[in-house]
């Protein structure tokens, strides 16, 4: 491979589809339907009114949301979502709202949740150094919060849900940003989803927010009409300028995974095949790849593991690197190696992955 064409094995931003890349590359001197460069469309358009109708189309149809559901394509990442699910759900609210704390990215949710109302932290793995998720039997659910927090999958430990939490009667609300259309979902049994782009759907940017109409029928009137998702809705995400460009893509890559890869269960295959191929070099390594997360916890999206020493890790980062495999290294609240096989990052591309661990592990050994 040449180095200079590198393989994104980041944790995020993630790489984008080729088709979708070369398709973005036209549409940045000319979109052919508009005439114009994607970088000065007026979001008052009549074009990107159609994009915003067809990607909300694109994503119910993924998804088989039904018409109860707003689509929303916010600003501020997850992290603003961090604040306006609470506001919107906790503020003012008689019971509190139970969290899970799974590792880096539900820790940040908490201090902001906190802010709004009652918190009550139902299981956290920080003794365990976040190397495994909570088993059903470690979680007893209230029948009357307020709603129930997870992240499905955390990118920095490499963790995943592979099952729905909670009771069907409490209201529950999913940080679904690293694998938001990488496998299905069940989302219909959620009340609310939010996703930033930057690891399978798109570049930074844009956030998907599915919510359920009913959740907000009790919203707080006194919210910012930015941070009001009621706003939104009416607004069909064009309550002030959106990030044009980034929704532009996001709507090129649900095509692709409607046309190219034949929906969000063809998705899965394809990621669960390189999942399969990554662990199974981890587990057949005699302990020189060692995986950091729990068998049955383990990510399908963010391959976590050591080596035996941090001198190897950095030796192992720096061939890496010079090999053309960029974006390796564990993320600073854990170090060590982490690869992040999002839904456009190929399994050839993660066949050569392999074959680079293989072979490293020849020479050191």
């Amino acid at each position: 491979m040449n180095p200079r064409n590198r393989l994104n094995f980041s944790g995020g931003p993630g790489a984008l589809p080729e088709s979708v890349l070369l398709q973005v590359q036209e549409a940045i001197i000319e979109v052919p339907e508009a005439g114009l460069s994607i970088l000065g469309i007026s979001h008052r358009s009549d074009w990107f009114a159609a994009v915003i109708t067809e990607l909300e189309s694109n994503i119910r149809a993924l998804l088989g949301l039904t018409k109860d559901y707003h689509v929303l394509l916010l600003q501020g990442g997850a992290t603003q979502q961090f604040s306006m699910v609470p506001m919107t759900l906790l503020r003012g609210a008689s019971s509190a709202a139970e969290y899970l704390h799974t590792g880096y990215w539900s820790g940040k949710a908490l201090p902001e949740a906190q802010r709004e109302g009652p918190v009550r932290v139902l299981w956290s793995g920080e003794d365990n150094g976040f190397t495994r998720l909570p088993d059903d039997d470690e979680l007893a659910f209230s029948e009357d919060s307020s709603y129930l927090h997870y992240a499905s999958n955390e990118t920095v430990e490499g963790l995943q849900f592979h099952r729905v939490l909670g009771k069907d009667n409490v209201p529950r609300v999913c940080d679904m940003s690293s694998d938001f259309l990488s496998i299905p979902c069940a989302a219909e049994r959620f009340s609310l989803i939010y996703a930033h782009a930057q690891k399978n759907i798109g570049p930074a940017g844009v956030t998907v927010v599915l919510v359920r109409d009913a959740l907000l029928q009790h919203a707080p009137e006194d919210l910012p009409g930015f941070l009001d998702y009621r706003c939104h809705a009416k607004t069909h995400s064009n309550y002030n300028t959106p990030p044009v460009f980034s929704i532009y893509v996001v709507l090129l890559v649900t095509r692709w995974l409607m046309n190219e890869i034949g929906g969000v269960e063809n998705m899965a295959r394809i990621n669960q095949d390189k999942a399969t191929l990554l662990y199974g070099m981890l587990d057949s390594s005699d302990g020189f790849y060692r995986g950091r997360a729990r068998e049955q916890d383990r990510s399908l999206m963010n391959v976590t593991f050591n080596l035996p020493t941090p001198e190897l890790e950095n030796r192992f980062l720096a061939k890496a690197q010079a090999a053309g495999f960029s974006g390796l290294a564990g993320h600073r609240a854990v170090g060590g190696i982490r690869a992040s096989i999002y839904n456009a990052l190929t399994l050839p591309a993660v066949e050569m992955l392999a074959g680079f661990m293989a072979d490293f592990q020849r020479r050191e050994i």
